[in-house]
């Protein structure tokens, strides 16, 4: 009986182990880091005011404008207006500079659109340049600086691109044709035509570039966010990620590759290169330093070609600039023959599952139109593949159960051998068919499944601000109700409650889902046979509780599809515990109820 004490203590540590091992690093750790970024930030803040005011000679930090308007107004710009964007280039350097996700919220009950480029001039600004690099040429190529020249169009549109022009004044003229489609590509043909009397040499590059790193940025370890790629050769592509906060301590990483694609990263949203996909390029993620700040660039190099004089050089490079919808990236993968092109989004080491998930998940919406809805359906596919080794497992705990009084006859009999416990028990086991660890089988077998919908809840933009039930406006938040002001019936917001109000709002907050959650765990565990050891039964009965905290601040969407997970077993239980009449806490809680007999 001590041996298998043991076991039971183990396969519980470690069901709890995983189970504790995800809360951490994807509840526990990314607020351990959010909050000293906000440190670090403040005492940052702190550092530069006093020494500002210890010395004016020091150097001084970058200031920026706080006023979009005043940003746009430093050069001339041409606006872009399309089905899915609004914004502008300047006209200067011709960036890609101001562009909106006109589909998309900042905040959900707000009409503010996502940005995702910002002119430079602000704060974080972050834009993408193309254009030609060469040593030596008379004139110079256009540059960051260079003020274009519009000669055709007024506003890019899907069916009206434009036309920039730049002549160096030593024969040299360049040529920029920039075009947008229906969804979030833009194209930049740039031609240089040489009308000197020396030939150049010259290569195209292309650029993304974002000027230090958004706090809110990076603060998760489930989502990737910061440098993303993909090189190598037809048939030897290979993706690579860098963290934001990796990508910062590194501040060089070359690829070589023929065509690919790379680019900047965050959760929802990308910015990524796209050379022409025969073509060998050089690519690099690079840190630089620019007016005292971080300046995080993704850089693609194209074949230097030489012009000779009356001839032209022409380079056609694209830009994805929106956001990683599943089927929007796919299109482009096949569209563009982009390599790998749909893993900018983050599926994971589970992606195995995480992409069929989605794809369940994806497809059940579009026949029931509610995600919620497709998260109950998807619970009840999972269980139905589950069934058998879930049936065997639930059998056995019932037989179990019902040998619980031949159990402790054995316990008694023998309470001075040990070992002979344990002989008797498991030739009881073999009597009987049972097999004793069956029952966490099914447990352990669900948490890639539950770290894998914890994915996709997380990083795809299909989930993103999905209601359900009503009071849930968002599947991939945390279940905005709480019981501490009766989920709503209580005009009060326990945040603001004095010195209580962070616990309230933050590890004690208790929504209704979660509390849906710990009560069909308890259920679900009281149905369960009892662990014959007193101390393991007591920290059992314990453990719902402890994980109702846990799983309250993780996605509504999870503690949808884990409560009603519950529930199915909890009924699949039942039938199964009839069946071989074992005792069972549903019944004995209706049997209260009953009149005794007179």
């Amino acid at each position: 009986m001590k041996n298998e004490n043991s076991r039971n203590t183990i396969i519980f540590i470690v069901c709890s182990a995983l189970i504790l091992g995800i809360y951490y690093f994807t509840v526990l750790r990314p607020q351990a880091e959010r909050r000293a970024m906000q440190q670090r930030a403040h005492a940052e803040q702190s550092q530069s005011a006093d020494n500002a005011a210890r010395t004016a000679l020091s150097p001084q930090a970058p200031t920026f404008v706080t006023n979009r308007a005043q940003a746009l107004s430093s050069a001339a710009r041409v606006p872009i207006q399309s089905g899915t964007l609004k914004g502008s280039l300047s006209l200067q350097g011709g960036r890609i500079d101001d562009l909106f996700l006109t589909d998309y919220r900042e905040v959900q009950d707000k009409p503010a659109p996502v940005e995702l480029f910002r002119p430079q001039g602000m704060q974080n600004a972050y834009f993408a340049q193309f254009g030609w690099t060469g040593p030596n040429v008379p004139g110079g190529v256009p540059g960051p600086n260079t003020v274009w020249r519009l000669t055709n169009g007024a506003t890019l549109t899907p069916a009206t691109p434009v036309t920039l022009t730049w002549d160096n004044g030593q024969g040299l003229r360049f040529t920029r044709v920039v075009s947008v489609d229906d969804k979030y590509v833009f194209s930049v043909q740039d031609t240089v035509q040489n009308l000197g009397t020396q030939a150049i040499t010259i290569a195209p590059y292309g650029s993304v570039q974002r000027l230090g790193v958004p706090q809110a940025a990076g603060s998760s370890h489930i989502v990737h966010e910061g440098a993303i790629g993909t090189f190598g050769k037809p048939g030897e592509y290979r993706t690579v990620q860098k963290k934001y906060k990796d990508w910062l301590k590194e501040p060089r990483i070359e690829n070589a590759s023929t065509g690919g694609w790379l680019g900047v990263t965050d959760k929802y949203w990308l910015a990524a290169l796209l050379p022409p996909q025969n073509e060998a390029v050089e690519t690099e993620f690079r840190v630089r330093e620019n007016g005292g700040a971080q300046q995080l660039e993704a850089n693609v190099l194209g074949a230097t070609r030489t012009v000779q004089p009356g001839g032209t050089a022409t380079e056609t490079q694209r830009l994805f600039a929106g956001v990683k919808r599943a089927e929007v990236l796919k299109s482009y993968e096949q569209s563009l023959n982009l390599p790998r092109f749909v893993y900018a989004i983050d599926w994971g080491m589970f992606w195995f599952l995480t992409r069929p998930i989605f794809w369940v998940l994806e497809n059940v919406y579009g026949l029931v139109g509610s995600f919620g809805v497709a998260i109950l359906a998807l619970t009840v596919i999972v269980k139905l593949i589950m069934f058998p080794l879930a049936n065997n497992a639930y059998a056995s705990m019932s037989k179990m159960r019902n040998l619980q009084p031949k159990m402790e006859e054995i316990k008694k009999k023998f309470k001075d051998d040990p070992q002979k416990q344990q002989q008797e028990t498991m030739a009881l086991y073999q009597r009987e068919k049972i097999n004793p660890v069956a029952g966490c089988l099914p447990l352990v077998l669900q948490i890639p499944v539950f770290y894998a919908l914890y994915k996709v809840l997380t990083v795809t933009i299909e989930m993103r601000h999905q209601p359900f039930l009503g009071f849930i406006h968002d599947l991939s938040a945390r279940d905005p109700s709480s019981i501490w002001n009766l989920f709503g019936l209580i005009p009060w917001d326990p945040a603001a409650a004095p010195l209580i109000g962070g616990l309230l709002a933050g590890p004690l907050h208790l929504g209704l889902l979660a509390i849906a959650y710990g009560l069909t765990m308890w259920l679900q565990t009281a149905m369960n046979p009892p662990a014959a050891d007193p101390v393991q039964r007591q920290i059992f009965q314990f453990m719902p509780l402890v994980f109702t905290f846990i799983m309250a601040p993780f996605a509504a969407g999870l503690l949808v599809y884990w409560a009603w997970s519950n529930i199915l077993t909890i009924l699949q239980q039942y039938v199964i515990m009839h069946r071989y009449k074992a005792e069972n806490p549903i019944d004995a809680f209706f049997a209260r109820f009953k009149k005794s007999p007179a």
